[in-house]
């Protein structure tokens, strides 16, 4: 009897054993079978981009690229949606709407920033950054992660930097070759304190106003001239309503790429890594198109019948001077350490 039930023990064990093996896609043959696939880290969702920026510009075709590279690398789960040329409001709006969590990314640049971490305003100072290196050592240095690193506290985060380029002049009525030039001249700015208070410094009469506007405003005569990077003005078709390019380089103005702090509390360690990569990588080519649309877009406009002149280092010298007192106000109300160092990485640039 004993004997009767070791066997009969051991054949249900060993049947039990068999069923085991299947039930895990094992085998009892002796064969080596590979573990099932980890349960993955991605859920589905949506992310909706919104930009000022035209679908045309480079910063347009980063948003799709970014698109492409995200919904790819997460098997289709996470849906990225572009909105360009303002659909979603202007750079404050869809700020705003970050914080609050109804929009998930946009591409401002850091002018508007400025009203969430004043620090930012590093970029605003005229005639500081006046070529790509620098922006390139500034942009990868602590002190521009520091910067980044500033904004969860305001519901943002910053996922990496993108490039918008080198700020120059246009307007209906004359060239502006010298400072004097600047008199009179109702210019568009953005809604920046240190952008209105150089304009106005230089001469000019500085009128905020929303990007998506310029044009009309334009031509409706409500302002004289802007002043955005050469691709900027080709791809909104400003040459249609201004006549004169003045190559002033007088900002170079970054993007930081945001997406709201809520949405990205919610993503897991593998989506944020799968939605940062994807950032830079597309901000990389996003930088290297800006940079070689630069000096077509002027080739362009002057075919389109701009006149462009330069901006030459004696009158930006003499700007500079005039603008000292400005520059000063706004930068005591700056981080001095920030500043010391920004100013470092410039000048070790040069």
């Amino acid at each position: 009897m004993k004997k009767m039930i070791k066997k009969t023990m051991s054949a249900l064990l060993a049947s039990s054993l068999v069923m085991s093996l299947a039930a895990c896609g094992g085998t009892t043959t002796g064969q080596t079978q590979s573990a099932p696939p980890a349960a993955s880290g991605i859920s589905e969702r949506t992310i909706k981009i919104g930009s000022g920026a035209t679908d045309n510009s480079p910063v347009g075709q980063a948003m799709v690229e970014f698109k492409k590279i995200v919904e790819e690398k997460s098997g289709g789960k996470i849906k990225v949606q572009t909105f360009p040329s303002s659909q979603l409001g202007d750079d404050k709006q869809m700020i705003d709407a970050l914080k609050a969590g109804t929009l998930e990314m946009s591409t401002p640049t850091t002018a508007p920033l400025v009203g969430t971490v004043k620090d930012f305003g590093i970029f605003d100072l005229p005639f500081t950054i006046s070529n790509a290196e620098q922006a390139d050592k500034v942009l990868s240095s602590p002190v521009g992660q520091k910067l980044l690193d500033k904004l969860p506290d305001h519901g943002l985060i910053g996922l990496t930097y993108w490039e918008y380029g080198f700020r120059n002049l246009t307007n209906k009525k004359r060239p502006v070759v010298k400072v004097e030039d600047f008199a009179g001249l109702k210019i568009r700015t953005q809604q920046n304190n240190i952008h209105i208070d150089v304009f106005n410094a230089l001469g000019a009469n500085a009128t905020p106003m929303a990007y998506s506007e310029v044009f009309s405003g334009l031509e409706s005569g409500a302002i004289d001239g802007q002043e955005n990077p050469v691709g900027a003005i080709e791809d909104n078709k400003y040459n249609e309503v201004q006549k004169y390019l003045s190559l002033t380089n007088h900002i170079y103005s970054p993007i930081a790429l945001l997406m709201s702090k809520k949405f990205w509390d919610q993503l897991s360690d593998e989506e944020k890594k799968l939605i940062q990569d994807a950032a830079i990588q597309a901000g990389e080519n996003e930088k290297k198109n800006v940079r070689a649309q630069a000096q077509q877009s002027i080739t362009n406009l002057q075919n389109a019948g701009m006149e462009v002149n330069e901006f030459s280092e004696e009158e930006i010298t003499k700007a500079k001077e005039i603008i000292k007192p400005v520059i000063e106000k706004h930068t005591k109300e700056l981080d001095q350490d920030i500043v010391n160092e920004f100013l470092q990485v410039v000048g070790a640039a040069k």
